[in-house]
């Protein structure tokens, strides 16, 4: 076990992002990990979950969380899934939802709970330069490198690439949603022929909450590690 990792001891974590795609799957695992016995989400709008695990808070503004601190100390892991797709966005707008909500929550959470272990989805391709051509990738390596600067137990960032939503878990996104409803067939072959490329809201879940649990020896991880865990 990690010196960066919790052990045994219940965790209280904390979800950004629960109502899309990926942060649906990592409520859910949460809820059913007997390990977990207080799960906060916070968000814009209500998951429509309902477990006795489960406080949420509804909250305005992500880059102001002063109203709710008191509510945010005590937790032992955050699980970030917040993000947006940058199609059809300016490089301001794309970095401003991903980079300036992000460091703005972390910030706070990294002052109230120093001893937290936090974990950013990010995405395969992430640029840790900062100096590509890939608006979205360079935003992304900026927002990955600031945020393993803060002074929290131990922050990971993870890289998945394609996605298999199970459980339930739909996109919000419409015209990515009827994606994945189109390409549902071929999913179960793609994880025979290519397990390395593929991976699975479930085994984001997992993969996060063992993380948090019990540390990992790489900060950053691309799909083979997140499918190992």
């Amino acid at each position: 076990m990690s010196g960066d990792a919790l052990g045994d001891i219940p965790m209280r974590v904390i979800i950004f992002g629960a109502t899309g795609m990926v942060g649906q799957g990592v409520l859910r695992e949460c809820l059913v990990d007997a390990g977990i016995d207080q799960v906060l989400v916070i968000g814009r709008s209500p998951t429509g979950v309902r477990n006795a695990k489960l406080t949420e808070i509804i909250h305005g503004n992500f880059l102001d969380y002063s109203a709710i601190e008191a509510r945010l100390a005590g937790f032992d892991a955050c699980f970030f899934c917040l993000g947006v797709s940058s199609i059809g966005m300016s490089e301001e707008r794309y970095r401003h939802l991903t980079y300036d909500l992000t460091l703005a929550a972390a910030t706070t959470l990294a002052r109230l709970n120093p001893q937290m272990v936090f974990t950013y989805v990010t995405g395969a391709g992430t640029d840790s330069s900062e100096q590509g051509s890939r608006m979205w990738a360079r935003i992304k390596g900026k927002t990955e490198n600031d945020l393993l600067k803060l002074p929290f137990r131990a922050a990971y960032m993870f890289r998945p690439g394609a996605i298999q939503p199970l459980h339930g878990a739909r996109s919000r996104t419409t015209w990515v949603q009827a994606v994945y409803a189109a390409t549902a067939p071929l999913w179960p072959v793609l994880r025979r022929i290519s397990p390395r490329l593929v991976t699975s809201t479930e085994q984001i879940g997992r993969a996060m909450i063992r993380v948090a649990r019990e540390g990992y020896p790489r900060k950053v991880l691309e799909m083979a590690d997140i499918n190992s865990l």
